[in-house]
């Protein structure tokens, strides 16, 4: 098979070396040519694509098996809602638009964010009330937040083709180039005046981007379509402010500031879907 990984980061890098080992041909593209060589040790084939260059990002996919549109915005860097809606614009919606016009058959890496705090009344969670897990047929938030809309607008434009397959995903850790959570704590501290977009009684979910990997390629190969939430779920995790709050006491730290202005949920998520078809977390 002839596979495209487009946005080749910690989740697609892994996923390039599952396919390759595999045995399947993997094309990887990166915005970056200082991270060409990184993809090349990793796919058959590296490529260099603008994210504005709609003409490349065609040409690339237009004769594969399946896409994979790995290009996640890092939201714990963006300070404001205009820098945010930027770079949502210039990673994810400029690409998913152009592959989507040549490419059908597509996988888009997603984000839970799309279910807000997952509240009845407050744009997301349906008709499920009080603390019953979160499932797929939630429908998504209605807040004008720009990882909320972007991600929604990009769901609906893989999905429209009727072989498209979502996977919402939660934050990813574990990666060796990623900060670990120290790291992340003083940078806030040092950068961001010590506030954090999220909202402090969120649940702190998180996915191992191994486990990411495994999850994309469990689609591709068993052919989804549709929307899988692929969150660990095994246990319930502890609230952000929980979380965040004992970091700055290890480290000394006065805590950080949490505005709010991004919403994730406060309602446990189920994977019950994507466990159901037979895929399992190895790293949760």
């Amino acid at each position: 098979m002839r596979y495209v990984i487009v946005g080749c980061g910690a989740i697609g890098l892994e996923l390039a070396k599952q396919w390759s080992r595999a045995g399947h041909h993997v094309v990887g593209t990166t915005s970056s040519p200082a991270r060409l060589p990184q993809v090349a040790g990793a796919c058959a084939e590296a490529l260099v694509v603008p994210t504005d260059d709609a003409t490349a990002l065609r040409a690339a996919v237009v004769d594969a098996d399946a896409v994979m549109l790995a290009a996640r915005p890092r939201l714990r860097f963006a300070s404001s809602r205009r820098d945010r809606a930027a770079e949502f614009r210039r990673t994810l919606l400029l690409v998913t638009r152009s592959v989507a016009l040549a490419q059908p058959r597509l996988l888009l890496l997603s984000s839970f964010v799309v279910y807000g705090d997952g509240r009845p009344g407050n744009g997301s969670g349906g008709g499920k009330q009080g603390d019953d897990p979160i499932d797929e047929r939630a429908p998504a938030s209605i807040a004008l937040e720009p990882a909320a809309q972007s991600f929604s607008t990009a769901e609906r434009t893989v999905l429209e083709s009727g072989r498209g397959a979502v996977l919402r995903l939660p934050e990813v850790t574990g990666h060796p180039d990623d900060l670990d959570d120290a790291a992340l704590i003083r940078f806030t501290h040092e950068h961001l005046d010590g506030k954090v977009p999220f909202a402090a009684d969120a649940l702190y979910y998180r996915i191992d981007y191994r486990d990411a990997a495994a999850a994309a390629a469990f689609a591709v190969g068993r052919d989804l379509v549709g929307v899988y939430n692929a969150v660990p779920d095994a246990v319930v995790p502890p609230t952000v402010d929980v979380v965040f709050g004992k970091l700055t006491a290890e480290l000394g730290l006065p805590p950080v500031t949490f505005t709010g202005e991004v919403r994730t949920t406060t309602r446990p998520v189920s994977s019950a879907k994507l466990r159901a078809a037979g895929f399992s977390f190895r790293y949760d």
